[in-house]
């Protein structure tokens, strides 16, 4: 029972390194209804950034101030060459735009920073501490706390200011909140912007712990089933898929990698995010859509 709850723990603690990641595809979809596919090409440039920032010997601090602010200027490019020119365009056309842009993006940070790994040291240990007799990652509790603190933020920006009365305005009814003067690149703009600041957040601890590379960008192949299990909407549905698949990937890879094979944690979120497609199709928080017929 001690080694079942170690694995179940430590998967849930790891999973949240996956919800850091769909945390910013949930919050441009809550904006455009749209899948972000550019969202893993920002944590990539964004972690290269500050790293290269970094071994250039620019405090820490500054390095990350610099980054958001290059991010800010990135997101008022996308917004003037992009995103004003698809205002109003079908769902499909922003998806294909991001695609598009994800290469862009990809593209640009290996122009400018080169194609080498860079290791990245954010001073929080992977060793395990002992929690009641069970062993967990001191890192892991670490993106724990750096993901509830988000979570919180966002959850007050998006409750209790005029930004999130207007983006939920936008969700609803676009035209509707275009018509009552909400400006809709406007809103974008700071959706980008935030979906930004929480992909330099993830691409910092998953750069600590993988190293800052080109495959940090396909980090949105794990946010999938995020997503589909939490529902596209919710924030908080995130977190929890996030640690639903972090948990589950792990003890099926200790009880079943046995039987069925080892690598069973690369596809098995896959598998749980159908079965959940079959039973809850927005997810567990998504937002149910009702048409009238």
């Amino acid at each position: 029972m001690s080694f079942f709850l170690e694995v179940l723990l430590g998967g849930t603690l790891a999973g949240v390194m996956y919800s850091l990641v769909a945390i910013g595809f949930v919050l441009i979809y809550r904006a455009s209804g749209v899948f972000n596919f550019a969202q893993g090409s920002l944590v990539l440039f964004s972690a290269l950034t500050f790293v290269n920032l970094t071994e250039r010997g620019i405090p820490f601090v500054v390095a990350f101030i610099v980054t958001l602010f290059v991010i800010f200027v990135l997101v008022l490019l996308i917004d003037a060459l992009i995103l004003k020119h698809l205002i109003n365009r079908s769902v499909i056309t922003l998806f294909m735009a991001t695609l598009g842009l994800s290469y862009v993006i990809e593209g640009l940070a290996q122009t400018v920073w080169g194609t080498q790994v860079h290791g990245l040291d954010l001073g929080i240990s992977d060793a395990p501490i002992n929690f009641f007799g069970i062993m967990l990652s001191k890192f892991d509790l670490f993106a724990t706390g750096i993901a509830g603190t988000l979570v919180i933020i966002l959850s007050l920006l998006f409750s209790k200011t005029r930004f999130g009365i207007s983006l939920r305005a936008v969700a609803d009814d676009p035209l509707a909140a275009q018509s009552v003067g909400i400006r809709l690149n406007h809103i974008w703009i700071l959706v980008w912007t935030v979906a930004g600041f929480v992909a330099l957040v993830a691409g910092l601890l998953w750069g600590a712990r993988l190293g800052v590379q080109f495959s940090l960008s396909l980090v949105v192949l794990k946010a999938l089933p995020v997503l589909i299990i939490g529902g596209f909407t919710s924030i908080a549905g995130a977190i929890l898929a996030g640690l639903i698949v972090g948990a589950t990937e792990k003890l099926a890879e200790i009880y079943l990698g046995g039987i069925i094979g080892s690598g069973i944690e690369n596809w098995f979120p896959y598998v749980l995010a159908i079965l959940f497609l079959l039973v809850y199709p927005t997810g567990l928080f998504g937002q149910k859509q009702v048409t009238r017929v």
